[in-house]
Protein backbone atom coordinates (compact mmCIF):
# COMPACT_ATOMS: atom_id res chain seq x y z
CA UNK A 1 0.00 0.00 0.00
CA UNK A 2 1.34 3.19 -0.87
CA UNK A 3 0.08 6.46 0.89
CA UNK A 4 0.60 10.19 -0.14
CA UNK A 5 1.41 12.16 2.99
CA UNK A 6 0.47 15.44 3.26
CA UNK A 7 1.93 18.27 5.32
CA UNK A 8 4.66 16.41 6.55
CA UNK A 9 7.26 17.11 8.92
CA UNK A 10 10.65 15.81 10.54
CA UNK A 11 9.39 14.51 13.26
CA UNK A 12 6.50 12.48 11.60
CA UNK A 13 8.67 10.30 9.51
CA UNK A 14 10.20 7.95 11.83
CA UNK A 15 7.24 6.71 13.58
CA UNK A 16 5.45 6.33 10.26
CA UNK A 17 8.39 4.40 8.58
CA UNK A 18 8.97 1.99 11.09
CA UNK A 19 5.17 0.94 11.40
CA UNK A 20 4.70 1.58 7.90
CA UNK A 21 7.71 -0.76 7.06
CA UNK A 22 6.65 -3.31 9.31
CA UNK A 23 2.98 -3.44 8.30
CA UNK A 24 3.91 -3.53 3.95
CA UNK A 25 2.83 0.48 4.23
CA UNK A 26 5.05 3.17 2.50
CA UNK A 27 4.80 6.30 2.38
CA UNK A 28 5.97 9.11 0.35
CA UNK A 29 6.05 12.82 2.49
CA UNK A 30 5.06 15.58 0.61
CA UNK A 31 5.51 19.31 2.88
CA UNK A 32 3.25 20.79 1.10
CA UNK A 33 -0.24 20.61 2.62
CA UNK A 34 -3.58 18.98 0.91
CA UNK A 35 -5.49 20.97 -0.85
CA UNK A 36 -6.81 21.84 -4.59
CA UNK A 37 -3.56 22.61 -5.68
CA UNK A 38 -1.98 20.07 -4.32
CA UNK A 39 -4.02 17.08 -4.66
CA UNK A 40 -2.95 15.54 -7.72
CA UNK A 41 0.30 14.98 -6.08
CA UNK A 42 -1.82 11.90 -4.53
CA UNK A 43 -2.23 10.63 -8.30
CA UNK A 44 -1.38 6.78 -8.53
CA UNK A 45 -1.16 6.39 -5.19
CA UNK A 46 -3.57 4.30 -2.69
CA UNK A 47 -4.59 6.44 -0.21
CA UNK A 48 -4.10 10.49 1.29
CA UNK A 49 -2.50 11.04 4.81
CA UNK A 50 -3.40 14.56 6.15
CA UNK A 51 -3.44 17.04 9.12
CA UNK A 52 -5.13 19.70 11.01
CA UNK A 53 -4.67 22.33 8.47
CA UNK A 54 -4.87 20.59 5.37
CA UNK A 55 -8.00 21.48 3.05
CA UNK A 56 -10.13 18.14 2.21
CA UNK A 57 -13.27 19.98 0.88
CA UNK A 58 -15.73 18.89 -1.92
CA UNK A 59 -13.30 19.71 -4.57
CA UNK A 60 -10.22 17.64 -3.21
CA UNK A 61 -12.75 14.60 -2.13
CA UNK A 62 -14.09 14.71 -5.99
CA UNK A 63 -10.60 15.10 -7.36
CA UNK A 64 -8.96 12.02 -5.18
CA UNK A 65 -12.47 9.84 -5.84
CA UNK A 66 -11.77 10.73 -9.51
CA UNK A 67 -7.91 9.31 -8.94
CA UNK A 68 -9.21 6.05 -7.44
CA UNK A 69 -8.58 7.24 -4.09
CA UNK A 70 -10.72 6.36 -1.44
CA UNK A 71 -9.18 6.62 1.47
CA UNK A 72 -8.14 9.73 3.93
CA UNK A 73 -6.62 8.89 6.79
CA UNK A 74 -6.42 12.08 9.40
CA UNK A 75 -3.52 11.77 11.74
CA UNK A 76 -5.25 13.44 13.91
CA UNK A 77 -8.50 13.50 15.97
CA UNK A 78 -10.64 16.12 14.89
CA UNK A 79 -11.80 16.63 11.56
CA UNK A 80 -13.63 19.91 10.79
CA UNK A 81 -11.48 20.25 7.99
CA UNK A 82 -13.24 17.47 5.61
CA UNK A 83 -15.99 18.25 4.45
CA UNK A 84 -18.33 15.14 5.78
CA UNK A 85 -21.37 15.54 4.25
CA UNK A 86 -19.88 15.49 0.77
CA UNK A 87 -17.13 12.71 2.02
CA UNK A 88 -19.76 10.58 2.45
CA UNK A 89 -20.20 7.72 0.17
CA UNK A 90 -17.25 8.58 -1.79
CA UNK A 91 -14.64 8.33 0.71
CA UNK A 92 -13.94 6.92 3.85
CA UNK A 93 -12.42 8.94 6.61
CA UNK A 94 -10.70 7.70 9.27
CA UNK A 95 -9.38 9.49 12.28
CA UNK A 96 -7.29 9.17 15.88
CA UNK A 97 -9.27 9.50 17.82
CA UNK A 98 -6.98 9.44 21.09
CA UNK A 99 -3.67 9.97 20.58
CA UNK A 100 -2.00 10.72 23.66
CA UNK A 101 -5.16 13.16 26.23
CA UNK A 102 -1.86 13.39 29.06
CA UNK A 103 0.28 15.25 26.09
CA UNK A 104 -2.56 17.85 25.57
CA UNK A 105 -3.72 18.29 29.60
CA UNK A 106 -0.27 18.64 30.10
CA UNK A 107 0.68 21.23 27.81
CA UNK A 108 -2.89 22.96 28.36
CA UNK A 109 -1.51 22.64 32.39
CA UNK A 110 2.23 23.86 31.47
CA UNK A 111 0.59 27.20 29.94
CA UNK A 112 -1.58 27.96 32.90
CA UNK A 113 1.21 27.54 34.90
CA UNK A 114 3.85 29.15 32.94
CA UNK A 115 0.89 32.12 32.82
CA UNK A 116 -0.24 32.71 36.40
CA UNK A 117 3.44 32.51 37.59
CA UNK A 118 5.14 34.28 35.04
CA UNK A 119 7.57 31.88 34.31
CA UNK A 120 8.11 33.22 30.66
CA UNK A 121 8.84 36.94 31.73
CA UNK A 122 11.35 35.45 34.42
CA UNK A 123 12.81 33.72 32.07
CA UNK A 124 13.85 36.41 29.81
CA UNK A 125 14.90 38.38 32.66
CA UNK A 126 17.29 36.06 34.07
CA UNK A 127 18.66 35.51 30.65
CA UNK A 128 19.56 39.39 31.00
CA UNK A 129 20.85 38.68 34.89
CA UNK A 130 17.94 40.63 35.79
CA UNK A 131 16.63 39.11 38.99
CA UNK A 132 13.92 41.43 40.10
CA UNK A 133 11.08 40.12 41.85
CA UNK A 134 9.14 43.43 40.55
CA UNK A 135 5.31 42.59 38.44
CA UNK A 136 6.27 39.04 38.79
CA UNK A 137 3.12 38.10 41.40
CA UNK A 138 0.89 35.02 40.44
CA UNK A 139 -1.70 33.58 41.97
CA UNK A 140 -2.24 30.23 43.85
CA UNK A 141 -4.52 27.62 41.44
CA UNK A 142 -4.93 25.65 45.17
CA UNK A 143 -8.86 26.62 45.63
CA UNK A 144 -9.37 28.38 42.85
CA UNK A 145 -12.40 27.13 40.55
CA UNK A 146 -11.40 25.88 36.87
CA UNK A 147 -14.15 25.45 34.00
CA UNK A 148 -13.84 22.66 32.09
CA UNK A 149 -15.86 22.87 28.77
CA UNK A 150 -15.84 19.27 27.30
CA UNK A 151 -15.12 15.98 29.28
CA UNK A 152 -13.82 13.23 26.72
CA UNK A 153 -10.11 11.83 27.31
CA UNK A 154 -8.44 14.70 27.22
CA UNK A 155 -10.81 16.63 29.40
CA UNK A 156 -11.48 14.18 32.17
CA UNK A 157 -7.23 14.23 32.35
CA UNK A 158 -7.29 18.05 32.57
CA UNK A 159 -10.04 18.07 36.02
CA UNK A 160 -6.97 15.00 37.35
CA UNK A 161 -4.88 17.45 37.13
CA UNK A 162 -6.56 20.08 37.95
CA UNK A 163 -8.30 18.24 41.33
CA UNK A 164 -4.81 17.39 42.10
CA UNK A 165 -3.64 21.09 42.95
CA UNK A 166 -6.61 21.57 44.97
CA UNK A 167 -8.89 23.25 42.49
CA UNK A 168 -12.92 23.30 42.11
CA UNK A 169 -13.73 21.73 38.42
CA UNK A 170 -17.30 22.69 36.92
CA UNK A 171 -17.62 20.50 34.09
CA UNK A 172 -19.85 20.85 30.73
CA UNK A 173 -20.39 19.00 28.29
CA UNK A 174 -23.46 17.68 25.96
CA UNK A 175 -22.81 14.24 26.82
CA UNK A 176 -21.55 14.03 30.83
CA UNK A 177 -19.43 11.25 31.38
CA UNK A 178 -21.15 9.07 33.74
CA UNK A 179 -19.02 8.91 37.45
CA UNK A 180 -17.14 12.07 36.63
CA UNK A 181 -19.82 14.20 38.69
CA UNK A 182 -19.11 13.43 42.50
CA UNK A 183 -21.56 16.20 44.06
CA UNK A 184 -18.53 18.21 45.13
CA UNK A 185 -15.37 18.91 43.79
CA UNK A 186 -16.21 18.30 40.36
CA UNK A 187 -20.06 18.99 38.98
CA UNK A 188 -21.67 19.31 35.46
CA UNK A 189 -23.28 22.84 35.64
CA UNK A 190 -25.36 24.57 32.75
CA UNK A 191 -22.71 26.51 30.48
CA UNK A 192 -23.83 29.80 31.77
CA UNK A 193 -22.98 28.85 35.15
CA UNK A 194 -19.27 27.91 34.55
CA UNK A 195 -18.94 31.19 32.65
CA UNK A 196 -20.08 33.04 36.18
CA UNK A 197 -18.27 30.89 38.64
CA UNK A 198 -14.45 30.14 36.83
CA UNK A 199 -11.45 31.64 37.64
CA UNK A 200 -10.17 29.22 34.54
CA UNK A 201 -11.56 28.30 31.87
CA UNK A 202 -10.60 25.86 29.66
CA UNK A 203 -11.68 24.21 26.28
CA UNK A 204 -11.69 20.56 25.29
CA UNK A 205 -14.87 19.84 23.18
CA UNK A 206 -14.63 19.84 19.35
CA UNK A 207 -15.64 21.85 16.64
CA UNK A 208 -18.98 22.01 15.94
CA UNK A 209 -21.63 24.13 14.40
CA UNK A 210 -23.06 24.61 18.15
CA UNK A 211 -19.62 25.06 19.44
CA UNK A 212 -18.14 27.51 16.88
CA UNK A 213 -17.13 30.77 18.67
CA UNK A 214 -18.45 29.45 22.02
CA UNK A 215 -16.09 31.89 23.66
CA UNK A 216 -17.07 35.25 22.25
CA UNK A 217 -18.21 38.64 23.18
CA UNK A 218 -21.87 37.64 24.89
CA UNK A 219 -19.81 34.90 26.63
CA UNK A 220 -17.06 37.01 28.02
CA UNK A 221 -19.34 38.89 29.55
CA UNK A 222 -20.74 36.18 31.80
CA UNK A 223 -17.01 35.77 32.72
CA UNK A 224 -15.16 36.83 36.22
CA UNK A 225 -13.19 39.96 35.59
CA UNK A 226 -10.05 38.65 35.53
CA UNK A 227 -10.74 35.36 33.48
CA UNK A 228 -7.86 33.07 32.38
CA UNK A 229 -9.06 31.38 29.16
CA UNK A 230 -6.88 28.18 27.74
CA UNK A 231 -7.42 26.38 24.82
CA UNK A 232 -5.56 24.08 23.43
CA UNK A 233 -8.76 22.04 21.29
CA UNK A 234 -9.90 23.70 18.30
CA UNK A 235 -8.69 27.97 17.33
CA UNK A 236 -12.51 28.49 16.15
CA UNK A 237 -14.07 27.71 19.40
CA UNK A 238 -12.71 31.38 20.22
CA UNK A 239 -13.57 34.79 18.41
CA UNK A 240 -10.03 36.18 18.22
CA UNK A 241 -11.36 39.76 17.94
CA UNK A 242 -13.79 39.06 20.77
CA UNK A 243 -10.91 37.82 23.15
CA UNK A 244 -8.64 40.70 22.10
CA UNK A 245 -10.97 43.09 22.95
CA UNK A 246 -11.51 41.42 26.19
CA UNK A 247 -8.20 41.62 26.78
CA UNK A 248 -7.76 45.10 26.01
CA UNK A 249 -10.78 46.12 28.37
CA UNK A 250 -8.87 43.95 31.41
CA UNK A 251 -11.81 41.86 31.85
CA UNK A 252 -10.04 38.83 30.12
CA UNK A 253 -6.79 38.50 33.11
CA UNK A 254 -4.74 35.99 30.56
CA UNK A 255 -5.03 33.85 27.97
CA UNK A 256 -3.12 30.79 26.00
CA UNK A 257 -3.59 29.14 23.54
CA UNK A 258 -2.44 26.56 21.30
CA UNK A 259 -4.28 26.82 18.63
CA UNK A 260 -6.19 29.65 16.48
CA UNK A 261 -8.83 30.00 14.14
CA UNK A 262 -6.89 31.11 11.63
CA UNK A 263 -3.69 29.17 12.08
CA UNK A 264 -3.67 27.83 8.70
CA UNK A 265 -1.21 29.50 7.00
CA UNK A 266 0.98 29.97 10.11
CA UNK A 267 1.61 26.97 12.38
CA UNK A 268 4.23 24.65 11.71
CA UNK A 269 6.25 26.55 10.07
CA UNK A 270 8.79 29.28 10.29
CA UNK A 271 7.77 32.88 9.66
CA UNK A 272 10.49 34.51 11.70
CA UNK A 273 11.73 36.45 8.47
CA UNK A 274 8.39 37.53 7.48
CA UNK A 275 6.27 40.34 8.37
CA UNK A 276 2.88 38.72 10.09
CA UNK A 277 0.17 39.83 8.22
CA UNK A 278 -2.65 38.56 10.42
CA UNK A 279 -3.34 41.84 12.71
CA UNK A 280 -5.28 40.10 15.30
CA UNK A 281 -3.23 37.35 16.10
CA UNK A 282 0.04 39.80 16.13
CA UNK A 283 -1.96 41.91 18.56
CA UNK A 284 -2.37 39.15 20.58
CA UNK A 285 1.21 38.03 20.86
CA UNK A 286 2.25 41.56 21.64
CA UNK A 287 -0.15 41.62 24.79
CA UNK A 288 1.72 40.49 27.96
CA UNK A 289 -0.98 38.29 29.38
CA UNK A 290 -1.13 36.68 26.33
CA UNK A 291 0.51 33.31 25.31
CA UNK A 292 0.31 30.99 22.08
CA UNK A 293 2.08 28.28 21.32
CA UNK A 294 1.82 26.67 17.56
CA UNK A 295 -0.31 23.96 18.41
CA UNK A 296 2.14 21.54 19.90
CA UNK A 297 -0.25 20.55 22.64
CA UNK A 298 0.26 16.45 20.92
CA UNK A 299 3.73 16.64 20.29
CA UNK A 300 5.06 14.32 22.59
CA UNK A 301 7.53 11.18 21.60
CA UNK A 302 4.23 8.69 23.34
CA UNK A 303 1.77 10.89 21.30
CA UNK A 304 3.85 10.40 17.60
CA UNK A 305 4.27 7.12 18.54
CA UNK A 306 0.61 6.34 18.93
CA UNK A 307 -0.64 8.64 15.99
CA UNK A 308 1.95 6.43 13.80
CA UNK A 309 0.43 3.11 15.05
CA UNK A 310 -3.15 3.95 15.09
CA UNK A 311 -3.25 5.33 11.29
CA UNK A 312 -1.61 2.38 9.77
CA UNK A 313 -4.19 0.26 11.83
CA UNK A 314 -6.77 2.42 10.47
CA UNK A 315 -5.32 1.75 6.75
CA UNK A 316 -4.97 -2.03 7.30
CA UNK A 317 -8.53 -2.37 8.40
CA UNK A 318 -10.05 -0.80 5.18
CA UNK A 319 -7.45 -2.96 3.30
CA UNK A 320 -8.46 -6.07 4.68
CA UNK A 321 -11.99 -5.69 6.10
CA UNK A 322 -13.15 -2.52 4.18
CA UNK A 323 -14.31 -1.10 7.43
CA UNK A 324 -12.40 0.75 10.68
CA UNK A 325 -13.98 1.10 13.88
CA UNK A 326 -12.28 4.68 13.94
CA UNK A 327 -14.19 5.82 10.86
CA UNK A 328 -16.32 8.58 10.46
CA UNK A 329 -18.95 9.08 8.77
CA UNK A 330 -21.75 11.50 8.17
CA UNK A 331 -25.21 10.42 10.22
CA UNK A 332 -28.41 12.29 10.85
CA UNK A 333 -27.06 15.44 9.73
CA UNK A 334 -23.60 15.37 11.21
CA UNK A 335 -20.68 13.65 11.39
CA UNK A 336 -19.98 10.40 13.90
CA UNK A 337 -17.98 7.45 14.28
CA UNK A 338 -18.89 4.61 12.23
CA UNK A 339 -19.13 1.67 14.20
CA UNK A 340 -21.56 -0.57 12.08
CA UNK A 341 -18.74 -0.44 8.84
CA UNK A 342 -21.93 0.75 6.45
CA UNK A 343 -20.36 4.18 5.78
CA UNK A 344 -20.80 3.36 2.14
Amino acid sequence: MRIAFFDAKPYDKPSFDRYGQENGITFKYFEAKLNEDTVDLAHGFDGVCAFVNDTVNAAVIDRLAEMGITTVAMRCAGFNNVDMRHAYGKVHVVRVPAYSPYAVAEHTMALLLTSIRRIHKAYIRSRDFNFSLSNLTGFDLHGKTVGVIGTGRIGRVFVDICRGFGMQVLCYDKFPYEGLDNGDTIRYVELSELFEKSDIISLHCPLTEDTYHLIDADSLKLCKRGVVLLNTSRGALVDAEALLEGIKSRHVGAACLDVYEEEGDLFFEDKSGHILEDDTLARLISMPNVIVTSHQAFLTEEALENIAETTVQNLLALQNAGQCQNEVCWRGGEAKDCKDGKCF
